[in-house]
C-alpha cells in the first residue's frame, strides 16, 4: 500500500481501497491493566494454573481487548475523525496469547456522505496475529469531516440528542 487512506479527506477516499497497521505486542501487563480497568479478573485472563487447565491451554487476552487494540492501531487523523460512531458484528474468531503480535488489516466499505461537514466511513476490518491468522472481524463506523468543515470544539450537529436521549447521527 503506498498510501494511508485513513488519513485522507472524505472526498478522496475510495470504497475498496485496504489498510494496513502496525505491529502491537500482548504483554501480560496489558492484560492485567485491561482487567483491573473493567473489573473482568476472569480465570481464563488472570489465573495461569486454571487457564493452562482451560481449552486453550494458556491465558489469553480478553476479546474487548483485541477490539482495543484493533481500533487503537488504526491510524485515524484526528483532523479528519471526529469520532467512533458503531461497531458492528464484532465475531471472536481466536484467542490471542501473551506474546502474540496483532497489526489490523481492513478496507474501506462504504462511504456516505451526512451533510456539508461530516460523512460516514464504514471500515471492514479483522486483527491477526503474527501467523496471519485472523482473531477478531468487525466493521466500525468513523464520523469523518469533510473537507472545508469547521474544527470547532462543539460537536457537530450529527450528534445532537434525539428524543430518546441517545445521541443519533441522522441518515
Amino acid at each position: 500500500m503506498t498510501r494511508n487512506p485513513l488519513s485522507l479527506p472524505f472526498e478522496s477516499l475510495q470504497v475498496g481501497e485496504s489498510f494496513e497497521t502496525r505491529g502491537r505486542t500482548i504483554a501480560e501487563a496489558d492484560i492485567v491493566a485491561f482487567a483491573s480497568l473493567t473489573g473482568d479478573w476472569h480465570p481464563q485472563h488472570s489465573d495461569a494454573v486454571w487457564a493452562a487447565e482451560s481449552p486453550f491451554g494458556a491465558r489469553i487476552a480478553h476479546g474487548m481487548l483485541l477490539v482495543s487494540y484493533a481500533v487503537g492501531l488504526f491510524p485515524l487523523d484526528p483532523e479528519r475523525v471526529v469520532a467512533l460512531r458503531r461497531m458492528e458484528d464484532v465475531v471472536f474468531k481466536r484467542p490471542a496469547f501473551i506474546g502474540d503480535t496483532v497489526r489490523a488489516v481492513g478496507r474501506v466499505e462504504a462511504l456516505a456522505p451526512v451533510d456539508e461537514r461530516a460523512g460516514l466511513v464504514t471500515l471492514a476490518w479483522r486483527l491477526v496475529n503474527q501467523d496471519g491468522a485472523t482473531l477478531v472481524r468487525a466493521r466500525t463506523q468513523v464520523l469523518w469531516r469533510r473537507d472545508g468543515a469547521p474544527r470547532s470544539a462543539e460537536a457537530p450537529e450529527p450528534f445532537e440528542q434525539s428524543a430518546s436521549s441517545t445521541a443519533v447521527l441522522p441518515l
